[in-house]
């Protein structure tokens, strides 16, 4: 089978990995890739978003499968893009991916809202609000509980949500997004909501459009400091599985959200194919959906796909071609820890082409899966702010992590940073 992966970072290089493993790959294409997805197969210069010269790519390599690693090429429509046009020139091509009115659930936080409100799914009281609204919105904001909890309604990157205690910041900050100073067009619609004070997790499910089952737990870490202090980030580290997220809470999690997620897709006409990543609060032992993505996280994916035993390829051709019920889903029982290496400066101005010093060997169960990064003759240079994503396996959340730690300290470029205190607080509810 020849296949294409669509993005460039930490989650692609995992994917890649995955894929490899099956004897059933013939060619493996990434597009654009990196320099450790090259590892595994052949970068392509192509631009995800260009529908239609990622379809000529399709044509010309005979790819069967396609894989969108991030959301932009989903809400910009390539399931549909590809299946209709190889259905109208008598070709196969499968895209592991829903719909673009499914991915309206990532691409649109104003329809994700609405949706969670039309089939009764827990989540945070909310309005939504444009610049022409900002009277409204303060008089709104009056009736929350301080902080105050403001999303772009577009895609910004993972980094298009600004939470604050001060009233008189949350007013500015919503005139900066509205008027397109902040985030662009994404930020035209602005979800304001109450705050939900607890512990965030993410479940990831998978589904084929009949079927669909859970994949695993993770708690990632978006504030680039320790504490969580300090801007959002695309993330900084990852946990899987979550502790708390025990028999118990995932049956909640399945019939308050995901059954009730994936039945009113359904119901709608809209069957959902595809990773379905759901952010969640646990609130006194309650859960309530703060976001869909409609994708595998990024650095979750590096978390779990270390434990996945299930061959990558047949998953994903079996989620393109509705046999998901054939397919089993086995975890590793261990405990994944992943760090994220920063460029200096990260998530605001940072420096590329530094030089990457990598280790000769790494253990068993260790893995690092590259992001921002680019070959340049015989070197790797950092390409990004998100630069390699350290990830190891252990008997618990401490042993994984002192693996992690010491072989971060073993990567070496100019200006490297990691957060120190990943997993500290699920360490601390344990103890």
């Amino acid at each position: 089978m020849n296949v294409l992966l669509l993005g460039s970072g930490g989650r692609e290089h995992a994917f890649a990995m995955k894929v490899c493993e099956s004897s059933r790959l013939s060619r493996l294409f990434i597009a654009p890739g990196n320099a450790g997805t090259a590892q595994f197969g052949t970068n392509v210069a192509l631009n995800p978003t260009d529908l239609a010269q990622v379809y000529s790519f399709c044509l010309e390599n005979q790819i069967e499968l396609v894989i969108p690693g991030n959301e932009d090429p989903l809400v910009a429509g390539i399931t549909d893009y590809i299946e209709n046009h190889a259905a109208a020139d008598g070709v196969k091509i499968k895209v592991a991916g829903p719909s673009a009115w499914c991915s309206q659930l990532e691409g649109s936080k104003d329809f994700s809202k609405a949706f969670m409100g039309r089939h009764s799914i827990p989540t945070a009281r909310y309005q939504s609000f444009e610049l022409n609204d900002l009277d409204a919105a303060a008089d709104f904001m009056k009736t929350l509980e301080p902080p105050y909890v403001l999303k772009a309604d577009g895609l910004a990157a993972g980094k298009g949500v600004i939470i604050t205690s001060s009233f008189e910041e949350a007013c500015l900050t919503l005139k900066e997004m509205t008027d397109g100073s902040k985030f662009g067009k994404a930020g035209e619609v602005v979800v304001i909501e109450e705050f939900l004070k607890g512990i965030e997790l993410s479940v990831f499910g998978v589904s084929d459009g009949k079927d669909w089952k859970v994949l695993a737990s993770a708690k990632d870490y978006k504030r680039i400091f320790d504490n969580d202090e300090g801007p959002n980030t695309g993330g900084m580290g990852a946990i899987s599985p979550v502790p708390f997220a025990d028999a118990a809470f995932m049956e909640k999690v399945v019939n308050r959200i995901l059954k009730p997620t994936y039945d009113g897709l359904v119901s709608e006409g809209h069957p959902y194919k595809g990773f379905l990543f759901v952010g969640l609060m646990n609130v006194g032992g309650e859960p309530f959906v703060i976001e869909y993505n409609v994708r595998m996280g990024d650095p979750e994916t590096e978390a779990i796909f270390p434990r996945l035993k299930t061959s990558m390829l047949d998953l994903l051709d079996a989620m393109a071609d509705q046999k998901l019920n054939q397919i089993k889903i086995d975890l590793d029982d261990k405990t994944a820890a992943t760090i994220f290496l920063v460029s200096g400066g990260y998530p605001g101005d940072i420096e590329k082409g530094k030089t990457i010093a990598l280790p000769g060997k790494i253990e068993d169960n260790q893995w690092l899966f590259q992001a921002g990064t680019k070959e340049v003759g015989d070197e790797i240079q950092t390409n990004g702010g998100r630069v390699i994503a350290v990830t190891s396996l252990g008997t618990d959340i401490p042993s994984a992590l002192d693996r992690s730690r010491k072989l971060a300290s073993e990567v070496h470029f100019e200006g490297k940073f990691h957060r120190t205190d990943i997993g500290m607080d699920l360490m601390r509810l344990l103890s």
